[in-house]
């Protein structure tokens, strides 16, 4: 269970304090919890917002990494993968992804067979410990004809035939973060959302000691004690290491901030698999199009960054060129703004300043040994696949005695998960069993941490992903939110903005 208690937080001491509530301090929090530390993780808004919530959802394994011959990304993209498939079967499944090939630059058919056969035999342990209904099949080359059929609307001009490999997609990946953070719970882990980091503490030698931090909900000041920090603060983390360690200073390898979002679509998707597309005739990169909520979800597009990190949004040029690029690469769709339901726009971490091109490397700054302070670690990741891996080196890199293997110690089993039903299995529950449903919406309030209608509707179940359903059902969870808590909570409808 996620109880939003902050004295009683504040009441006790821990190993460590982590700050930043997606999904890479959320993995920390589990590795730390692990490996029979006690953690607490402080999330100035809500769990898995930001950067985490506006991914494409897929769980990439690397293939396209052998492109650029980056081994060293491969080799670590395709046992997280596995590491999903294996403790999120429920959560994650397997991902049919096509790729259309016309003979053109590295999209000839020989050396996408060639690298297919490399990806296979490099991945040869993709299935190890995983469920045979999760379990990856081989990939393979397929000929135009089947390509066609499987993407009838394919362009047939110079097909070739297609590429046919398999990753892994996230059927919720809001359950994903918050069964992720249950699981840290169930072992010593303590969370707390709407906590924001005010200062650090240091003691006598200089060294950190703890967090003085604000809750945003009530406006209470609090000190919360450990003599380990992490930052993982995604965008916000450079800033925050400079603010915690004014010695340290700036450090702007921590993170170079680039745009990238995907688009929630109105339209049924072009095929029932993932498809890897982009323009004919055009140097513009690879998006990945694949069914979601009966929807489509098309990503990503990326673009240099110089605004603020609070305000993130594609400008109207920039999604009018996506729209284009999506409507050249799959011929009669016809995609406007109207189209679009969603934007899911986040900043990730760039290849160097004004760049387009994203970070291939975690960063991980130990501030003690840079100069600044001790016990203070400023962590900054590259992807969703390879959070739980940089957040274990993160969390070795503060305790660098820990054990490897926190199997042998606590086990690899989740906790039992928390079913939630979707929407429409709910509201027909509303109709027939309304104890039932009461039930479930108290167990996600109370046990979850949901302050705010947006938590529930967006972070705790996917009730409110068509912004229609959003809008209706807001005003009435807003309401019982407000009767679900002493007025003294200070619980408000809208969240505060971060």
């Amino acid at each position: 269970m996620l109880p939003r208690d902050t004295d009683a937080a504040a009441a006790v001491s821990y190993d460590l304090i982590i700050i930043g509530g997606g999904i890479y301090g959320i993995m920390a929090a589990l590795e730390a919890a692990r490996r029979k530390l006690r953690p607490l993780l402080l999330e100035r808004a809500d769990f898995g917002g930001a950067t985490s919530w506006n991914s494409l959802r897929i769980i990439h394994g690397g293939l396209r990494y052998l492109q650029s011959l980056d081994l060293h990304r491969f080799r670590e993209s395709v046992p997280e993968r596995r590491w999903f498939l294996r403790h999120f079967p429920d959560l994650v499944s397997p991902l049919e992804c096509l790729m259309p090939l016309y003979g053109e630059g590295l999209r000839r058919t020989s050396i996408l067979r060639a690298a297919l056969r490399v990806n296979d035999l490099l991945s040869r342990q993709r299935n190890l410990a995983v469920r045979s209904a999760n379990a990856l099949p081989a990939s393979r080359i397929i000929g135009p004809d089947e390509t066609a059929n499987r993407f009838p609307a394919v362009d047939r001009d110079g097909l070739k035939g297609g590429a046919l490999w398999y990753d892994g997609v996230m059927t919720s990946s809001q359950r994903v973060v918050i069964e992720s953070l249950r699981w840290a719970t169930s072992y010593r882990a303590r969370v707390l959302n709407y906590v924001e980091a005010d200062s650090l503490l240091t003691n006598r030698s200089g060294a950190a000691a703890g967090i003085g931090a604000i809750d945003r909900v009530t406006g209470a000041s609090m000190e919360f004690r450990a003599p380990s920090v992490l930052n993982l603060t995604g965008p916000w983390s450079r800033t925050l290491a400079a603010r915690l360690d004014p010695r340290l200073g700036d450090r702007p390898e921590l993170f170079q901030p680039s745009l990238a979002f995907n688009l929630f679509l109105d339209r049924e998707p072009p095929a029932p698999l993932a498809l890897a597309v982009r323009p004919r005739h055009s140097k513009s990169r690879t998006y990945f199009i694949h069914p979601w909520q009966g929807r489509t979800l098309a990503g990503t597009y990326h673009a240099p960054w110089s605004g603020p990190v609070d305000d993130v949004a594609p400008s109207d040029q920039q999604l009018d060129a996506f729209l284009a690029d999506l409507n050249s690469a799959v011929p009669g769709w016809d995609l406007t703004r109207d189209n679009i339901l969603r934007i899911h726009a986040g900043l990730i971490p760039a290849a160097h300043a004004g760049s387009d091109q994203p970070a291939s490397r975690e960063v991980i700054i130990d501030h003690g040994k840079a100069g600044g302070v001790p016990g203070l670690f400023s962590v900054s990741g590259v992807k969703f696949t390879t959070a739980r891996l940089v957040a274990e080196k993160a969390v070795r890199t503060a305790f660098p005695a820990l054990t490897r293997d926190p199997d042998a110690l606590l086990g690899t089993e989740r906790p039992i998960p928390f079913a939630v039903p979707s929407l429409d299995p709910f509201e027909e529950l509303r109709r027939t069993d309304p104890q039932r449903a009461s039930t479930i919406l108290t167990q996600l309030i109370d046990d979850e941490s949901v302050v705010y209608a947006e938590d529930l509707l967006l972070r705790r179940t996917d009730w409110g992903y068509d912004p229609a359903d959003e809008r209706r059902l807001a005003p009435g969870i807003a309401r019982l939110l407000e009767r679900s808590r002493t007025p003294a909570s200070g619980v408000a409808v809208e969240p505060p903005r971060p």
